[in-house]
């Protein structure tokens, strides 16, 4: 449903997947397959204005997209800059060279025979992983496991006070969305001090894509949960890095910072001045970590992509779900928190170094490279066979049964797994049928996949009139693999998340009392508690430079006048309003302009024309008494 806001659609040759999530993308993918009326109609700017019209639009977009293959849309969706990808075979992804030269697809020796599989994604400059190497057989590294490794200690200040871990290291973040804010609040979490530096003319677009006036003037943009659950324990400035003064700012903090964490696109930054050479002129043991769509390096570099994107581009929708139906997502944004985890990982690991050797090193983290590892087993089983991988759906390779089953209740659903012999022969007696379970014929999966059917049939038969969490308590008590399939508000109430804490009520302007998670790793019995929650928009801009920075009150108040730093987003748009008459007098007049300076820095570090930056920002009207 990409008429939607992401997914699949068919073309001449191939699948393509396409996310449009704001409206920009959504107009620019409908020019390019000249259905401008599609991309100009007011009423469909966003998925959700798109919904009530879905198959109407999906019957516009199909036979458009038939003209051509996927790899040419691709090349044509690069220069409109629209997140779509043409969505690979695992041969596609093995057969690819670049990722073979950046370590992507690497060598693995299993037993006797050699193979391909995936590379570490997190690609240290100073320290990088091995490529590739051979799987070990069953106890050969029993010797290895035994030797204890010697890690840095925690200083002696942080043990003794009780302090967080990572209490004193201080982290700027350039990011947005997803991936970028998850990768710096487990440092947030655990006691860093994460700067969050907003740009003053284009926030973190998690606040919520919508820039029309209402949406602005009621602050919509402080309301997002998203946002609000990935960014807590942050402190939060608005800069605007187009202009001297505001670039100066944030390269003092830069100089006194451990870890700078951008996922833009991989130009935005250098031109901004903030390449790695300066980075490492302003401070030698700074971490740097770049979580772009597909590498500094790589010759996609420029293309636009969401998680949606790189899910689409992994090989991975290929190989889930089922073997008769089109490409499957797991989420709509799945890369995304592998991404953010992946990155976090990485940061931590060049910190010990950059502690170790007083060196600091850049880590050029590819985001569609941390989804390989997910496609892992169907890359291996395709580089040493001949047969293309199968799909399971909801079965598996290795174990029968597997697989989700309706119980009693309306949308309720037991996820069930007989992973050896003992769990078989228990869950076939539990749903009656011993002679299942007597049968030696059946003490292999390989023999029990030629019932399959049969004993999916007899399985949903005995969930389905069964409450899901009693099916569930009675599985566990025979030893047998079992979990319902929560939604997800019934996560709220889950007991065992409540008796570990896990869910805290916060305080946040804007959208009061609410739950978050809190961090899966803990030291003792409880979390680690919530400092603060997620800044409001330039909330600690004064902070943090009188502060931090030792500015004057004065200095910060000159720089809110000339639009360095702010407290209050902008719209976007025409810079001018059509001004509406009513009597031949006008009624409406424009509130601010931007400055020439402003237009002019944009224009030289974005490489826009000054008429294209003019056409990004709408001034909200007021009214004006006539006379």
């Amino acid at each position: 449903m990409a008429g939607l806001s992401c997914g699949y659609l068919r073309t001449k040759k191939g699948w393509l997947g396409v996310t449009t999530f704001t409206p920009a993308q959504w107009k620019a993918f409908c020019d390019m397959l000249n259905l401008s009326e599609l991309g100009d109609n007011p009423d469909l700017p966003l998925g959700r204005d798109r919904l009530q019209d879905i198959e109407r639009i999906e019957q516009q977009l199909a036979p458009r997209l038939k003209t051509r293959t996927a790899q040419q849309w691709f090349t044509e969706g690069r220069k409109r800059k629209i997140p779509i990808v043409p969505v690979p075979q695992m041969s596609d992804l093995l057969q690819d060279t670049e990722n073979k030269e950046r370590g992507a697809i690497v060598p693995a020796l299993l037993d006797e025979e050699e193979g391909l599989t995936a590379g570490s994604m997190q690609r240290l400059t100073l320290t990088p992983p091995r490529r590739g190497g051979k799987v070990p057989v069953p106890g050969e590294q029993q010797a290895i496991a035994n030797v204890r490794r010697r890690l840095p200690s925690p200083s002696a200040a942080c043990v003794d006070a009780g302090r967080p871990p990572l209490d004193g290291g201080r982290v700027i973040e350039f990011s947005m969305g997803w991936s970028g804010p998850l990768c710096t609040r487990i440092p947030a979490d655990l006691g860093a001090d994460v700067i969050k530096i907003e740009a003053i003319q284009r926030p973190d677009w998690w606040r919520g894509v919508d820039r029309r006036p209402a949406f602005i003037e009621d602050k919509m943009y402080e309301r997002a949960p998203c946002f609000c659950i990935m960014n807590r324990n942050k402190r939060g400035t608005t800069l605007d890095l187009t202009r001297p003064r505001g670039l100066a700012l944030v390269k003092r903090l830069l100089a006194k910072a451990d870890i700078v964490v951008d996922n833009y696109s991989v130009d935005v930054l250098p031109k901004l001045g903030l390449g790695c050479d300066a980075l490492r002129a302003l401070n030698p043991q700074l971490v740097k970590l770049s979580m772009s769509a597909f590498g500094a390096d790589s010759i996609y570099r420029d293309c636009r992509a969401h998680g949606s994107t790189l899910e689409q581009g992994s090989g991975l929708p290929r190989v889930v779900g089922k073997s008769d139906l089109p490409p499957v997502m797991s989420h709509v944004a799945f890369r995304d928190a592998i991404g953010g985890l992946n990155g976090c990982a990485a940061v931590l690991i060049a910190l010990i170094c950059a502690r170790d050797a007083g060196q600091g090193q850049l880590i050029d983290l590819a985001q569609i490279e941390c989804m390989l590892p997910f496609a892992a087993p169907w890359l291996t089983i395709h580089s040493i066979g001949p047969m293309p991988p199968k799909r399971y759906g909801n079965r598996h390779p290795q174990f029968v049964p597997h697989g989700c089953f309706p119980c009693a209740g309306e949308d309720n659903w037991l996820v069930v797994a007989a992973t050896d012999n003992e769990m078989w022969q228990s869950l076939a007696s539990l749903i009656g049928r011993p002679d299942w379970a007597m049968d030696a014929s059946l003490n292999s999966a390989e023999a029990r996949r030629s019932i399959e059917d049969n004993i999916e049939n007899a399985i949903e038969a005995w969930t389905c009139s069964r409450d899901a969490d009693q099916a569930m308590f009675d599985l566990h008590s025979i030893r047998v693999a079992s979990g319902v399939a929560r939604h997800p508000i019934d996560l709220l109430q889950d007991t065992d998340l409540r008796s570990r804490a896990f869910l805290p009520q916060v305080e946040r302007p804007s959208i009061a009392a609410h739950l978050q998670p809190s961090m899966p790793i803990r030291e003792g019995i409880g979390p680690y508690t919530f400092r603060a929650a997620v800044p409001t928009w330039g909330q600690h801009n004064s902070e943090i430079l009188t502060g931090l920075l030792e500015l004057s009150n004065s200095d910060v108040a000159e720089l809110a006048r000339e639009g360095i730093i702010g407290t209050t987003v902008l719209c976007e748009g025409p810079l001018r309003q059509r001004v509406r008459l009513q009597d031949n007098r006008p009624r409406y007049c424009v509130r601010k302009r931007l400055s020439c300076a402003m237009i002019a820095a944009r224009s030289r570090v974005l490489g826009e024309s000054r008429d294209g930056i003019t056409d990004r920002f709408t001034w909200t009207a007021r009214k004006v008494s006539v006379a």
